[in-house]
């Protein structure tokens, strides 16, 4: 979909085993905000983290240039975070705006460290699914610090006690609040949502709009 203002678009990254269909109330949000936007779909049970970034992540910003994008943004929801983060930190996009992130595992996850031998994780989750323990040798804490201009939010709430279980501390039921958090990032809040539904949270969503115009989580 996209929008009213030919230089500014959103691209939307759904998380590990989703579909763009979890980003579309966010994708009709934005799109009556003004912004153009576009929803990717991708294969994330199929490919590892790095090949999915090469591969949707030079095609969406390819979109955008054709609608005339002057500047492009992305909205994350879990590993659509960590699919950015890779790709940002090997390429330079000079059209690059604002980036927030919905319950990102930029710490990894312990359910991932609990479950990954288990065949029938690996089938749910694939190769990239593999990538995002809490170890250091793990994707996500082998890329440090961000570079751009990053937001986070992040839930503490769970649909799943027996999984919060395994996390420690506060967390969404599949990533802890901790584990969210990024150096370089330049916000971070806690709503009260779930991991699988917080794309769909009202203030999940009002709060996202307003990182992307003022590069605040404070609506102006």
């Amino acid at each position: 979909m996209f929008a009213n203002d030919p230089l500014e678009y959103v691209v939307l990254f759904h998380g590990l085993a989703r579909t763009k269909r979890s980003m579309t109330k966010m994708e009709k949000h934005l799109y009556a905000e003004g912004f153009g936007v576009l929803n990717m779909g991708y294969p994330s049970r199929s490919k590892t983290i790095e090949e999915l970034a090469e591969e949707i992540i030079p095609h969406s910003i390819m979109l955008c240039h054709e609608k005339g994008a002057r500047k492009i943004h992305f909205v994350t929801h879990s590993l659509g975070g960590i699919i950015v983060r890779y790709y940002l930190k090997h390429h330079h996009v000079s059209e690059l705006g604002r980036v927030v992130m919905l319950s990102p595992p930029n710490g990894g996850s312990e359910i991932v460290d609990k479950f990954r031998r288990n065949c029938i994780f690996k089938w749910l989750n694939g190769p990239a699914g593999q990538q995002l323990g809490t170890d250091k040798d793990s994707l996500p804490k082998k890329l440090g610090s961000v570079a751009f201009e990053l937001g986070v939010i992040t839930g503490d709430r769970s649909i799943n006690l027996l999984l919060s279980i395994i996390i420690p501390g506060t967390n969404d039921g599949k990533v802890s609040v901790t584990n969210a958090k990024v150096d370089g990032m330049k916000e971070f809040i806690i709503i009260h949502s779930s991991h699988p539904f917080i794309m769909k949270n009202r203030h999940a969503i009002d709060h996202t709009t307003a990182f992307l115009r003022h590069g605040t989580f404070k609506r102006k």
